[in-house]
């Protein structure tokens, strides 16, 4: 009876070093797979940081303005280009839907003279 007890200890024994082992192994290939993870995360930032380097170089005011001068035909801006809000028409106000009696009487009537055109300098209107 000794005997035999003592073979079942001997094979739970084997047995939980069995499993004690495989356990060991898998937290191993865990730690390889973290590894590499961490390894390929540190390339790729430095991949996006090595980009907004070049980015932040092609995008540099002095760069920009060396390749306008040099591929664009610009001329500068003379000042009768400018103009100011006088010169813009007036909004034309939307006529309201015509099957809509409250939204009719809601909105003002549009003047008759508005045409969304700018009128010539010295034109009658």
């Amino acid at each position: 009876m000794m005997r035999i007890l003592n073979i079942l200890v001997i094979a739970a024994l084997v047995a939980a070093a069995a499993y004690v082992y495989k356990i060991k192994f898998e937290s191993t290939l865990q730690a390889e797979r973290v590894a590499k993870l961490r390894h390929e995360l540190r390339r790729e930032r430095d991949a996006v940081a090595i980009l907004r380097a070049e980015w932040a170089k092609l995008q540099a005011p002095l760069r920009v303005q060396g390749l306008a001068d040099r591929h664009l035909k610009l001329k500068p801006l003379a000042s009768a280009q400018l103009g100011n809000f006088d010169n813009l028409p007036m909004r034309p106000t939307p006529a309201p839907p015509p099957n809509d009696p409250i939204a009719s009487l809601m909105a003002p009537a549009a003047p008759p003279e508005t045409t969304g055109s700018i009128l010539a300098p010295g034109a009658p209107r």
